[in-house]
């Protein structure tokens, strides 16, 4: 047996907070560290495998022999193995050989901790550190402007593996590819932020990376971690935050994975009835373990300290907080109260989010979260789950339901377009039309639309002009910008082919104003999580399907009235009720010829006259465009 040097990384106070699961700065003290002791350079490895009654490390330093680099197994009760290996070097490959006190069974593993990863479907660790020197020191000084709830938040969702490919040799494009290519296409679309689909490590391409085995290891895929650190990076330096999907709701079975770790159920909850999620045929982590609650809030702080994350977007949330989530009766245990919540969960969310905002305070933490569960993303002094914002998950089934409909019928179904706003407000809403909108047969959004194809993009352009008047943040799934035709498929590019034909190069034209409209009005993104931002014009005219509305910010001047004609009847001499004298300006409209529309607008000033309507005080008469959004300001 070689010799394995007795050494530690870790203090006695590092195990008290970790046994009580308040330690987040674990990546620090776990998983694989080069380091120097008596002057010989060497591997510091710490793995947490407390059923183990012996745990060593196999790679390509030892031929992957069992019992060759064993580690010893701290005095503490911590559960906690560790050991320097002398001449282990950056790059080497390597996993642990657990032997279980169960049984003596064996399991061989992928290191939790691992910051890189071998391509799949190999599956072994590597020893890596890559000293990335950054260089987005401006963006980190004010990204608190950026990323604040008063400013402008349009996010463009992405599958790093599927945006664009390298067509001539058939492959993925590299992070430093992407950071060319991508970091420029969203600054020239106007957003102002991406949001990742997760791009930590995982086995398994048909999971769209939500089935993690290397929660600390950007994927291998694209490239190596330092050039992920240069792709956020590259981002950054271009005025654009990054938002990491984050997956703290289950991880699969894979024999290298977090699964039965020790020969014991040391991540996932023992009770099956707990721990494992059929829908997805996937192992849920045990919340109420201290040990794994500091595992996952390390994680999080994770990639905010060491990646520079603005953000995480928190996956599947719903099926966390319920324990009855996707269960028949019989299958699911209530709480000690005998209700369905999971007071782990709940306790494990609100620690959290404490966790990030206290240490990370400009960034945002955004809730999955499709249930009517209360206050998610309310302060947890309040009794809040304290997320930042929360996805607008009925706005996005109402919309899509109502936009699917032949305008000839949308006058019965005007309570689907207008009953987001009877509770728009009890939580910081994000709107999504996100990647599980365009698979398994529901189609393209534009594909959901009716009538012809002028009608279709018509139909399009006002649903995103609906979208970005809203109240409450934005969120586009790549594709939708220009009108992809066909559902996402992770396989294959987007069809950036389509900008050759007219009707998709000017949505994508229309797309990149709108996102400019949005960021340059304040009225539009100040207020957007308070009801004092929107006051509705009219909301029930419905033999005509017109919509009307007021968008407030801080400073009255700028508010601005939007208008929605949801039929292709061109409607001229509207009349809508007004709250100030003066003048009415168009200043965005959906219908312009350079948008693919039919060039119906309101070229000049509208006087405002002194006359009641829908109860204001003043009114104004304007022509609404067919299938058509016209924002006006106050002159």
């Amino acid at each position: 047996m070689a010799h394995v040097k007795s050494y530690s990384l870790f203090t006695d106070f590092d195990i008290d907070l970790f046994k009580s699961g308040k330690h987040y700065r674990l990546y620090e003290k776990f998983g694989s560290h080069l380091v120097t002791v008596d002057g010989i350079e060497g591997t510091y490895f710490a793995v947490w495998a407390p059923s183990a009654k012996q745990v060593s490390v196999v790679g390509d330093f030892n031929y992957w022999m069992e019992g060759e680099h064993q580690l010893n197994v701290r005095w503490d009760s911590s559960g906690i193995w560790e050991g320097f290996i002398p001449m282990v070097s950056k790059g080497s490959i390597y996993k642990y050989k657990i032997q279980s006190h169960h049984n003596d069974i064996k399991t061989e593993k992928a290191d939790p901790y691992a910051r890189r990863c071998e391509h799949p479907p190999s599956t072994a660790s590597i020893v890596w550190d890559d000293n990335y020197t950054w260089k987005d020191k401006s963006w980190m000084k004010n990204r608190k402007k950026h990323n604040a709830i008063d400013a402008p938040y349009s996010v463009y969702e992405v599958h790093l593996g599927s945006w664009k490919r390298n067509v001539e040799e058939d492959r993925f494009m590299s992070y430093y590819e992407l950071a060319d290519d991508l970091v420029q296409y969203v600054k020239e679309m106007n957003f102002t932020h991406v949001e990742l689909m997760p791009i930590m490590e995982y086995p398994f391409d048909p999971s769209w990376g939500y089935q993690l085995t290397g929660y600390f290891a950007p994927t291998s895929r694209f490239g190596y971690p330092e050039e992920f650190k240069y792709l956020v990076d590259q981002l950054h330096q271009n005025g654009i935050g990054i938002i990491l999907d984050w997956v703290p709701s289950h991880f699969p079975e894979d024999a290298h994975g977090l699964g039965f770790f020790d020969g014991s159920h040391l991540y996932e909850h023992p009770d099956r009835r707990k721990g494992y999620h059929p829908d997805w045929k996937s192992l849920i982590f045990n919340y109420e373990r201290n040990e794994v609650r500091s595992f996952l809030i390390s994680n999080a702080v994770f990639w905010l300290d060491q990646y520079h994350a603005d953000g995480l977007r928190v996956d599947a949330v719903a099926s966390m907080l319920f324990l009855d989530y996707s269960r028949e009766d019989g299958e699911w245990e209530p709480n000690i109260y005998g209700g369905r919540e999971n007071l782990a969960v709940i306790d494990f969310l609100k620690q959290l989010n404490e966790e990030v905002y206290k240490s990370f305070p400009d960034v945002q933490t955004i809730a999955e979260e499709s249930t009517a569960f209360p206050m998610v993303s309310k302060p947890t002094f309040l009794g809040g789950l304290g997320f930042g914002m929360k996805w607008m998950m009925g706005w996005m089934h109402d919309t899509l339901e109502y936009f699917a409909k032949d305008p000839v019928y949308r006058k019965y179904h005007q309570n689907e377009i207008t009953f987001s706003l009877a509770y728009a407000f009890t939580e910081n809403f994000m709107l999504p039309l996100s990647h599980d909108e365009v698979v398994y047969g529901k189609n393209s959004i534009l594909g959901r639309m009716p009538g012809d194809e002028w009608q279709r993009f018509a139909n399009l352009r006002l649903l995103y002009g609906y979208m970005f008047t809203h109240p409450g943040t934005k969120l586009l799934f790549m594709g939708g910008e220009f009108g992809q035709y066909n559902e996402w498929n992770f396989q294959e590019s987007l069809d950036w082919n389509l900008l050759d034909f007219k009707p998709h190069k000017d949505t994508q034209n229309y797309f990149k104003a709108l996102n400019k409209l949005y960021k340059s009005t304040p009225a539009l993104y100040e207020k957007a999580f308070t009801s004092e931002g929107f006051e509705w014009i009219s909301h029930d005219d419905h033999d005509n399907c017109v919509i009307s509305y007021i968008r407030k910010g801080y400073d009255e001047a700028n508010n601005v009235v939007v208008v929605c004609n949801l039929t292709p009847t061109i409607r001229e001499n509207y009349k809508i009720g007004v709250p100030f004298e003066g003048k009415l300006k168009e200043i965005f409209n959906s219908d312009l010829k350079k948008f693919g529309g039919s060039g119906i607008s309101n070229r000049k000033g509208i006087a405002i006259q002194k006359e009641s309507w829908n109860g204001k005080d003043f009114s104004a008469e304007i022509t609404l465009p067919p299938l058509g959004v016209v924002v006006f300001n106050f002159q």
